[in-house]
């Protein structure tokens, strides 16, 4: 047998010819460069009508990209049914399609049935353009790696952007007008710096490679902390620095105890409510830390607004997505005091989620958290470096939902980048298909021994070197990095 023929099958590399050629792959990518690119430049060029009328507007450019983008989904899928053969749900999906048919349910009791019906038909089109395509794509397709590129184009597009005489933000303070940060060609200078945090965890993933990968990923990780202190996003530079060494020592710890990443994890917020109970050290101080301001800029008091608003609804909440931003008559604006009825959302993912689906929403939803945990540590049993970079991301997006709402928010870039977190967990903690039955039917012709017949006993016979060399580099399932 040749080297490069041997060299295909080897351990740890994809065939680039596979990698390269499943179109399930792109789809799922494309459905995080519409957030990350191609809407933000459309907004940026024709921007929605200012005041709640242009938040609640419905864009032609939605109505025609989601549907076109699911229906292609489901045709790829329907074209790949073969790869879905004694195919199995993975935990995450299972929990992640009970979180939606339970957002789903709740349109029954929405305060606005009609708006939530029509914002949880576009969340199922996000999410059948990312999960389905993903659960169809070849296991040696890298899809990480095309979220890379599309996060690299977007990083050079935005410095561009900046370096071409974009504006600042301005905040007004009063009289004072003081400009804040860089928005890049996004709304806000919160959302390019959550972007760039992602872009930064992704292309320190591509240091691990040698070669162009490394250099590509120098370049896009400078232009990535460039844009970090450009918006002047705090919050999200803290992150992007810390979950990537919070992942690493999860990761040793489960792979030195043989305990779920998720287990070491969630002590975490349990060790933070105890400390919390018996000292007095709670979010207030460390805002205060942190900011020198107790109530994350005004946060926790819209926290305390929610809360009452949850009180009155606490098992099933006010409906998906039917609370905030659905007309001058709702709660969020009648019950809300002062300058919180001007909010778009609680500021909390977490109070977010109890406010519209309530506790059983909540369970819900920490019940995915946990299973796509779980899952990364199941892909850090065979790819490390692929679970180090999945742990970093899924981290960061949960951390950040603490400050910012973004679970479930229809084609959010966090969301969206989340979900593919999860797709590609759930593809690759799966085991490779007929493995064993692959290896067993093909051990007897590697080495050149007859096959007995059904019911007669197989003699042990030792197999020259080359033979098991070649049996044993024959049959490892190819596995992408």
């Amino acid at each position: 047998m040749s080297k490069a023929s041997m060299h295909s099958f080897e351990f740890g590399r994809a065939r680039p010819s596979a990698a390269a050629t499943d179109v399930c792959a792109i789809v799922p990518v494309l459905a995080c460069a519409y957030p990350a690119i191609i809407e933000p430049l459309i907004y940026s060029t024709f921007p929605p009508a200012p005041g709640l009328q242009g938040i609640l507007e419905s864009r032609i450019e939605n109505r025609i990209f989601w549907p076109a983008l699911a229906a292609i989904s489901v045709l790829l899928a329907a074209r790949n049914s073969s790869r879905f053969a004694k195919f199995t749900l993975p935990p995450n999906i299972v929990c992640l399609l009970a979180y939606l048919a339970f957002a789903g349910a709740s349109v029954a009791w929405a305060f606005k049935p009609a708006l939530s019906f029509t914002r949880f038909a576009q969340e199922v089109m996000v999410l059948t353009s990312v999960v389905l395509p993903a659960m169809a794509a070849l296991r040696t397709a890298d899809m990480m790696r095309g979220l890379f590129l599309c996060f690299a184009i977007a990083s050079v597009v935005n410095l561009l952007f900046i370096l071409d005489g974009g504006s600042q933000q301005v905040a007004t303070y009063g009289a004072l007008k003081v400009n804040i940060g860089y928005p890049g060609y996004f709304t806000g200078k919160n959302l390019l710096g959550e972007f760039s945090a992602i872009a930064l965890l992704l292309s320190l993933h591509e240091l691990l490679f040698p070669g162009r990968r490394r250099s590509f990923g120098i370049i896009i990780a400078v232009a990535a902390i460039s844009l970090l202190f450009l918006a002047n996003s705090k919050t999200a530079l803290g992150l992007a620095l810390l979950v990537p060494f919070l992942a690493g020592l999860t990761l040793i710890i489960a792979r030195r105890t043989r305990v779920s990443p998720a287990v070491i994890l969630m002590t975490v917020p349990i060790c933070y409510i105890a400390v919390s109970s018996l000292t007095g050290f709670n979010i207030n101080r460390i805002s205060f830390l942190l900011y020198g301001d107790s109530t994350f800029t005004g946060r926790t008091l819209i926290w305390d607004f929610a809360q009452l608003e949850i009180a009155r609804k606490p098992f099933a909440g006010w409906g998906y997505q039917s609370f905030w931003l659905v007309g001058a008559d709702a709660p969020s604006i009648v019950d809300a005091p002062g300058w919180i009825k001007g909010m778009p959302n609680a500021h909390s993912g977490y109070f977010d989620t109890i406010l519209e689906m309530g506790y059983i929403g909540l369970a819900l939803l920490l019940s995915f958290l946990v299973a796509t945990l779980h899952g990364i540590g199941r892909v850090a049993q065979s790819d490390r470096a692929r679970a180090w970079l999945l742990l970093s991301l899924a981290l960061f997006i949960m951390l950040y939902n603490f400050l910012e709402s973004l679970w479930m928010r229809g084609f959010d870039l966090l969301w969206v980048v989340f979900v593919i977190v999860a797709a590609e967990t759930a593809r690759c903690s799966r085991p490779f298909p007929s493995a064993r039955g692959a290896s067993a039917a093909l051990r007897p012709a590697r080495a050149g021994i007859p096959v007995p017949a059904r019911g007669q006993r197989r003699l042990p016979l030792r197999m020259p070197i080359q033979s098991r060399r070649g049996y044993r580099g024959n049959t490892r399932p190819p596995v992408s990095i």
